[in-house]
């Protein structure tokens, strides 16, 4: 028996019953089987900052950029995320129901036989309320100098009355009028720092004191010597509502908090940047401007009618957007919202103003402090793409607050191709370089910005000084036949060049030497993206003492070799099993210094925690962190230290949700007919015992991917021996509810040589009611998966027993 019960986008999910086929009668499901993909928004910044590690957070963000693998299935996430580079993550310390909805809010629990009369929120079965209401763990984020942890506290999810507020949607964002912040924007309730004690064990907790009650904490910041933090601090009002952000700093010895401004009427302007350490004693913040009055106020009749021309007759295909500016009103509101006037404050009180208002989008200061490259947007403004299109104007400033001079202009791009690869025509990527005290590169376009005009070279990196004498012309670093994806920076003997092409699927990395002219670039990989099994990691970073971060080299004792130390995966047939090599850069060679555990545990290297000298490291002094976790233990964190290679564990957080510690999790390998190998985790609930307990109903939890390859769509991702990590949108909290789940089944949509995954698709007959992926490789899935999974419980469960005619009618369902 099969029955589809949601489909819903980005996401589609299905359920079916493994009873017995000829049974008359169906079990007793629960009556929801809907979920959110939703997730509150992420302010993304610079990563400048530590390291902020999260040890139990689930998003499922749907999209080009962000593939929804099997995400709901990881305990960890897989690189480090700086702690400014995210407003916070959904946690807390609520009590009782710690978002689902408010006390005042009309509930009905599914249990109740009697809810569908009720009119009001729906609240989940109990079971599954417990999970989603459990306080997470805190986020990790580690001093500058590493000898200190902050425990950043959370709650589960907000209170209804946090969705409910309203939004403005402007330019392709969506800004919360009252706070002057990005809406839905994510918290933490508390900051206790630990010290990390010399034999990796962590010093009693330090609550951070001087908040307010009720403190919603966001954008947490070290300072460079890691003496101070930064934050914000905002406030519920009696009407419900959040105040405006202020900053707060704290001082990490003594644990004190107190308000950066003395003035009450000094808020920060979060709709694109914040604040940022100029140095140990002053922030550059973006601020409300004084001045400012009220909301512009909608007119009741339009200035006149809304007039789009193509005088040029140019033919500009264009991608689609939501929450574009509309009207003159809505550009008035954005640019209302948006301006910013930045300010030079001290922590012994001083402020000055920096520079005019202005929309700022973001504010980088150099490394070694003297300089502040700034970017902002401004007229004209676009009906049709997005503020990231916006005309963009970068500056240089000293961080005194004299203006330099002006690096580019940049004009609306509404005529940026669609095809991928396509970019902006004229210097993007402006930044500094990590080795270097204040030294300017970029990037530049030599096919217009195009992807489909074929050229060489393709992009051309430069580098300039921030005051370059008269006439002085910027640098040629190098020149990619390919779009240009980053450099890892080291020293002047050594950098990574990264270039790829997203219709080939290639990547690159080269190898140059930037202070040396006649040393000739190299190719180190050329890959395939989609070939993880090749991947050889990537390469390792060190802090350096201006707070940047540079490619850490490691040195042997009595060798004269240059090393370098790969990150990876460690994608295999039998899953991941991730690595540390110890790799000479000049040879090639390489040597495993590392390795996961692959029977019982999934490991992984986090972060690099000896890296407070300058120079190169020695590899009987390497210090690592890592994380480790199994099929039934979460994550915990260990320090582990060469030559011995002595493990020490630093966290011992407790299990999310006890309840479901003993859940089986099994990794099923089945074939498509094509010949694709497909791959999916089937998860049990605990202490199931089919004989005693009977059968289950399951939930199908899915997604398609996009192949260039039927080898590279066979590889296998993941490893069976990952915690199973529940978060709120999960379809693993049906376990709680005696529901057997099917997480993500591989659905490989291949599009071989010069084809993409969907360019057969018949556009005549849609499949499904959300993205056209190709119909014959959907059937071709469903059924393989189904039938493995059937013959999975027939051959585990005799008891079981199907009809082959039903299968057969459910397989065609699935296909039509």
């Amino acid at each position: 028996m099969y029955e589809a019960v949601a489909m819903s986008l980005p996401k589609v999910y299905h359920r079916f019953s493994l009873l017995s086929l000829h049974t008359t009668t169906s079990p007793i499901l629960p009556k929801t089987l809907f979920f959110s993909s939703s997730s509150l928004p992420l302010a993304v910044k610079r990563l400048h900052s530590p390291p902020l590690l999260r040890p139990q957070s689930r998003r499922f963000v749907a999209g080009k950029q962000f593939k929804a693998k099997s995400t709901m299935v990881s305990s960890r996430f897989h690189h480090l995320v700086p702690v400014n580079a995210l407003t916070a993550e959904d946690g807390g310390n609520g009590t009782g129901s710690n978002g689902a909805a408010d006390a005042t809010a009309s509930v009905a629990y599914d249990d109740d036989v009697e809810s569908a009369s009720v009119t009001g929120y729906r609240l989940p079965p109990f079971e599954i309320r417990d999970i989603v209401d459990a306080p997470p763990l805190p986020a990790l984020s580690f001093s500058p100098l590493r000898d200190k942890i902050l425990f950043l506290k959370r709650r589960s999810l907000p209170p209804l009355s946090d969705l409910a507020r309203p939004e403005e949607k402007l330019a392709g964002i969506r800004i919360d009028g009252k706070c002057n912040t990005r809406s839905r924007m994510s918290f933490y309730t508390g900051i206790a720092i630990h010290q990390l004690m010399e034999d990796g064990s962590l010093g009693p907790e330090k609550e951070i004191q001087g908040l307010p009650e009720g403190a919603k904490i966001n954008f947490v910041m070290w300072s460079n010597n890691g003496q101070h933090l930064a934050f914000s601090v905002r406030l519920d009002e009696d009407d419900g509502s959040s105040s405006k952000l202020r900053v707060w700093v704290a001082n990490v010895d003594t644990g004190k908090a107190r308000p950066l401004f003395e003035s009450p009427d000094v808020y920060v302007n979060a709709v694109f940047d914040n604040f940022v350490w100029v140095n140990d004693s002053t922030l550059l913040v973006c601020t409300i401007p004084l001045s400012r009055g009220d909301p512009p106020r909608k007119p009741l009749v339009p200035s006149g009618p809304k007039i789009q021309s193509n005088e040029q007759k140019n033919v500009i295909q264009a991608r689609t957007y939501q929450d574009l500016l509309k009207d003159e009103y809505d550009e008035d509101l954005f640019e209302y919202y948006a301006t910013t006037q930045l300010v030079l404050a001290s922590l012994d009180g001083e402020m000055k103003p920096f520079g005019p208002p202005a929309i700022y989008t973001s504010m980088d200061p150099s490394p070694d402090q003297t300089y502040i490259l700034i970017s902002s947007t401004h007229k004209p403004f676009s009906f049709v793409v997005p503020c990231g299109r916006f005309p963009k104007k970068v500056e240089l400033w000293k961080a005194n607050g004299e203006f330099v001079r002006e690096l580019c202009d940049l004009p609306l791009a509404e005529d940026i191709p669609i095809a991928f690869n396509s970019v902006r025509k004229g210097m993007r990527s402006i930044n500094w370089r990590a080795d270097k005290p204040s030294t300017l590169y970029w990037v530049e376009t030599q096919d217009g910005g195009d992807a489909k005009v074929d050229v060489s070279p393709r992009d051309i990196v430069y580098t300039q000084s921030p005051a370059p004498h008269d006439n002085e012309q910027p640098k040629i670093l190098h020149k990619l036949d390919l779009r240009y994806g980053g450099i890892s920076w080291c020293d002047d003997t050594l950098a990574l060049v990264y270039e790829s092409w997203y219709k080939t699927r290639k990547v690159r990395t080269w190898v140059i030497s930037p202070g040396s002219e006649d040393v000739n670039p190299r190719i180190l990989f050329d890959r395939s993206s989609e070939d993880v099994y090749s991947d050889p990691g990537s390469p390792m970073s060190r802090r350096t003492p201006a707070g940047t971060y540079v490619i850490a080299k490691v040195k042997k004792e009595d060798d004269g070799d240059t090393y370098i130390l790969l990150n990876g995966s460690g994608a295999t047939p039998e899953g991941n099993i991730p690595f540390l090599d110890l790799f000479d850069i000049n040879t090639g060679s390489k040597e495993r210094i590392w390795q996961s555990d692959k029977e019982k545990y999934f490991e992984t290297v986090v972060a690099l925690m000896s890296d407070q000298k300058e120079g190169e490291l020695s590899i009987n002094e390497l210090k690592i962190l890592t994380s480790k976790e199994s099929k039934t233990e979460n994550t915990q964190y260990y320090l582990l230290s060469w030559p011995e290679k002595r493990a020490c564990q630093i966290t011992n957080f407790p299990h999310p949700y006890p309840q479901l510690e003993s859940l089986q999790k099994e990794m099923i390998r089945y074939q498509r007919k094509d010949g694709v190998q497909l791959t999916a985790t089937l998860y049990l609930p605990p202490g199931y015992d089919p004989s005693r307990d009977g059968p289950l109903p399951c939930l199908v939890w899915s997604y398609p991917g996009e192949f260039k390859s039927k080898e590279a769509a066979s590889q296998v991702r993941g490893s069976p021996n990952e915690f199973a990590g529940i978060g709120p949108t999960s379809p693993l909290l049906w376990l709680a509810r005696r529901f057997a789940v099917l997480s993500g089944p591989t659905i490989p949509i291949i599009g071989e040589g010069d084809e993409e995954a969907n360019d057969s698709y018949p556009q005549t007959k849609k499949m499904l009611s959300f993205r056209p992926f190709n119909q014959r490789y959907l059937i071709q899935t469903w059924r393989a998966t189904f039938a493995k999974s059937l013959k999975h419980f027939l051959e585990n469960r005799s008891w079981i027993k199907f009809g082959e005619s039903e299968t057969k009618q459910t397989i065609m369902a699935l296909g039509n």
